[in-house]
């Protein structure tokens, strides 16, 4: 059954986990386009004070939705591991090419990755909490239209072959079944809470 949970409550538990990226408390959340992935990140982030990395700012364009990973540990969690700054440069949609201003994101005591496989099978012993945010296909694709702005054919056609790719992708990765907290995308829980599915027990 569904329970409310505070975002100040989750951070709090993040902060008893051990980390497991170096010293950084790596939180992954992860879930299908449209789910609420960003607002949670953005809202946890918030309470832990936390920077968040956004998975989409990596990939070079649609066809990259899951081989990026190879820039993202290059210039993202290697130098986290290490101790060090990460330094990526911003994927800019609009123009369909990398920004040339580098994003520094220092090796903080909590660092969240957002997207859509952030939380994939590779990363997964060394992340302190892997979040997996829910919501039902129509309403994901609702927000997904407004989100972008665009419904467009060709948008609607790149937007469907990235939703059966990721279908398929969280089946093979058995993303959810492995997460330590299900979050349902979907409620209309306020600013300060939100609905949690189900929680892995501690230790």
């Amino acid at each position: 059954m569904p329970v409310e949970e505070t975002f100040a409550g989750l951070a709090a538990y993040v902060m008893g986990l051990p980390p497991r990226l170096g010293e950084v408390r790596l939180v992954a959340v992860d879930g299908p386009s449209g789910a609420g992935k960003s607002r949670f990140a953005l809202r946890l982030a918030k309470e832990l004070d936390a920077p968040v990395v956004r998975t989409d700012d990596l990939l070079d364009g649609w066809d990259d939705q899951f081989t990026f990973w190879a820039r993202l540990e290059e210039r993202v969690l290697g130098p986290l591991r290490r101790g060090g700054t990460a330094r990526y440069r911003r994927y800019l949609w609009h123009r369909g090419e990398f920004d040339q201003a580098p994003v520094s994101v220092e090796a903080a005591p909590v660092v969240l990755i957002e997207g859509v496989s952030a939380a994939r099978r590779a990363i997964r012993p060394e992340l302190s909490l892997a979040v997996y945010v829910t919501a039902p296909a129509g309403l994901r694709l609702a927000r997904a239209l407004v989100r972008d702005g665009d419904d467009s054919i060709a948008f609607r056609a790149y937007l469907e072959r990235w939703r059966s790719a990721e279908d398929r992708h969280f089946v093979e990765d058995e993303t959810a079944a492995y997460a330590d907290l299900v979050v349902d995308g979907a409620a209309e829980t306020g600013d300060d809470r939100f609905e949690q599915l189900w929680r892995r027990p501690p230790g």
